[in-house]
Formats: structure tokens, sequence, C-alpha cells
């Protein structure tokens, strides 16, 4: 199946990412893609961007070079009761928010701990995603934040750069697989992310791709394979 779109996606502005978003966009075009996610790393990331960026989001055409565009913001996660750093004032201005555990921001806590992290950042008004719930520094419990996505209608997101040969995370290949089995059990959707820091990755998913396939994972229950579910999760007038 080809994906249509990639929502997790970095540039210059993450801070430790290495092109621009006209790049981005270009490879986003060069892959076949009918829409990209801007995601920038929010501001407790070392490095991020201020929130002005995201404040100042709507200069950026809602499609280029016919590549249709999606203004998001990897949120970091920075307590135990589901906190994140994007202000209220900020969500006014994005389509989505991806939602992720980062060193850097939240110590890993206890599997209790982490995993009641996880259910209650669920609730924040446009978390749309969770990313790369995969790291065993960050151990949770799968199926209660399975069964909760499934309530929620929050796509949980399987990560390109998390399954890489050279990826920092801790077992990614055996937790993506349980995410995966539970998932297809409770017909809970994924979303296919690359995590691209820099445009040569944008669009692509081979680790993901392969991961989905040799478990049979179905093709329905990926958002990226549809465009009618696309537009109807993120309810964006282009």
């Amino acid at each position: 199946m080809k994906a249509l779109i990639d929502l997790h996606t970095h540039t210059i502005v993450s801070g430790h990412a290495y092109s621009t978003i006209q790049e981005n966009i270009a490879e986003a075009k060069k892959a076949g893609l009918k829409y990209l996610g801007l995601s920038e790393h929010a501001p407790t990331m070392p490095g991020g961007p201020h929130p002005f960026y995201f404040h100042n989001m709507h200069v950026i055409p809602r499609e280029v070079e016919g590549v249709k565009i999606l203004r998001g913001v990897e949120a970091n996660i920075i307590d135990y009761n589901g906190n994140t750093d994007v202000e209220d004032d900020l969500l006014t201005h994005i389509d989505y928010m991806i939602a992720s555990l980062h060193t850097p921001c939240l110590v890993a806590g206890s599997r209790e701990e982490n995993t009641n992290t996880i259910l209650k950042v669920m609730d924040q008004p446009k978390v749309k995603i969770i990313g790369h719930l995969d790291d065993n520094r960050y151990k949770v419990d799968y199926e209660t934040i399975v069964k909760k996505a499934k309530e929620k209608n929050i796509l949980l997101e399987i990560n390109n750069s998390s399954l890489k040969p050279n990826t920092f995370r801790q077992g990614a290949w055996e937790n993506v697989t349980i995410m995966l089995g539970l998932c297809k059990k409770y017909g809970v959707r994924i979303v296919l992310g690359s995590d691209a820091h820099i445009s040569y990755d944008v669009g692509k998913f081979p680790y993901s791709q392969k991961i989905i396939a040799d478990l049979d994972f179905p093709n329905e229950l990926v958002i990226n394979y549809n465009d009618e579910e696309i537009i109807e999760f993120f309810k964006i007038n282009f």
C-alpha cells in the first residue's frame, strides 16, 4: 500500500534537525505524499522554538507544490499528570498534537506512572497521536493504553525512526510487536510516522511497513493508506 501522509516531521526549527520546510515539502512531493504534517518539538525540548513559532504558522500555505500542509506540534509530556508544554492559546493555531515522552523533558517513572501519564494526556485537547510509545526506558501497560486509544479515537504511532538499526530507543521491535497485536485485537487505528529529522526521511516508512507486513496487520487500520479517513479524522478545509 502507498502511504499518503507523514505527520511526524521536523526541520531546523526543532534545533536538532537538518532541513528546512521547503526541503521537506520537496521530499514529500518526491515520495508521492498527498499530505505533510509539520510537527516541530514544543518549547521544553532543548533547542526547541518559542511559542510564537506556532502562533505564526498561519503564514505557511495550506498547499505547496501539490502537497497539502497540516500544522502540528510534537508536545512534550512534562509530568505524571499528563500535562504538556503546549499552552491553551497555542492550540487555536494548530491542527493536531502528537504527545510524546522524551527523556530531556520527563524522567521515566514506574510502569504504572508512565501508563497513567499516557492515559491522562489522551484527555488533552487536540491530542490526535501518541508518538513513539515503544521505548523500554518508559515501560507501559500497552493493553490499557490501546483500549483508551480506542475510546478516545486517538492514533498510536508506529515510528520508523524507532525501528532503525541505529536507534537510541530500546526494545522498539518487541514493544511495537506487542502494541500492534493489541491494536489488531481491539480494532485500534495506527499511523506510520517517519519522525524525519532530515528531508531524506520524509514519507519513508520501510521499517514500520516491514513490521506491519510481518504481523499481517490490517491495512484498513493504517490511516496513512486511506484518503477519506484522513480527511474525516483531521477535519481540515484545504
